[in-house]
């Protein structure tokens, strides 16, 4: 990391572990943290306004961010593609505020790449039943979609000895917490979370 800037904090985990949700419950617990919004591709939904929920580009100004290496990392997935914009994390940190990441396990991977001294965050399910029983009972998916989800869930729970620190989401409040502690101190030697070699 950069001398003289905020911490960047990536946070992923398997779909259905709750990471919007730990996410969320971090910022209202310490509003000085600032969550990166995400470019893509695909449309928005009913609700979602350009900006909020992330920014809503065109394919052509998304080739034009890789292009011009505007774009931390990026992924497709579900035939449109996703990316953390490099220029509003910089200046956030720049200014003091530190920066959460919520990003898939491929992503994180990237920001790895780019930004060494990033602190890579896993959320990870009390137990592979748990997370099962979150992803079969949404009842939104059909039978196949669920098992895709399911398979893609075990690929990113074996990458967990990749991240620093292993949070167990067994409780919002507390993984929320230990999610600060190491945000706000994101030295090994603090006691927030678990680190992922042990």
């Amino acid at each position: 990391m950069t001398h003289g800037t905020a911490p960047l904090v990536v946070v992923s985990g398997p779909s259905g572990v709750g990471k919007s949700t730990v996410v969320a419950r971090a910022l209202e617990l310490d509003p000085r943290i600032w969550l990166s919004v995400s470019a893509t591709t695909r449309a928005p939904r009913a609700g979602e306004q350009d900006g909020r929920e992330y920014f809503f580009v065109s394919d052509e100004e998304f080739d034009r961010l890789v292009s011009n290496d505007g774009l931390l990392e990026w992924a497709a997935f579900a035939g449109h593609r996703y990316g953390t914009p490099s220029a509003p994390v910089r200046d956030h940190r720049e200014s003091g505020a530190p920066v959460l990441l919520e990003i898939e396990v491929q992503g994180a991977r990237q920001v790895r790449q780019r930004v060494p001294g990033a602190l890579l965050v896993f959320l990870a399910p009390p137990s592979w039943e748990i997370l099962e029983g979150r992803l079969t009972g949404r009842g939104t998916e059909s039978t196949e979609a669920v098992q895709r989800r399911l398979a893609a869930a075990a690929e990113e729970l074996a990458a967990q000895g990749e991240f620093d620190v292993v949070l167990v989401n067994a409780d919002v409040d507390e993984c929320a917490r230990s999610l600060l502690a190491w945000a706000s101190d994101p030295s090994p030697a603090d006691g927030g979370g678990t680190p992922a070699s042990e």
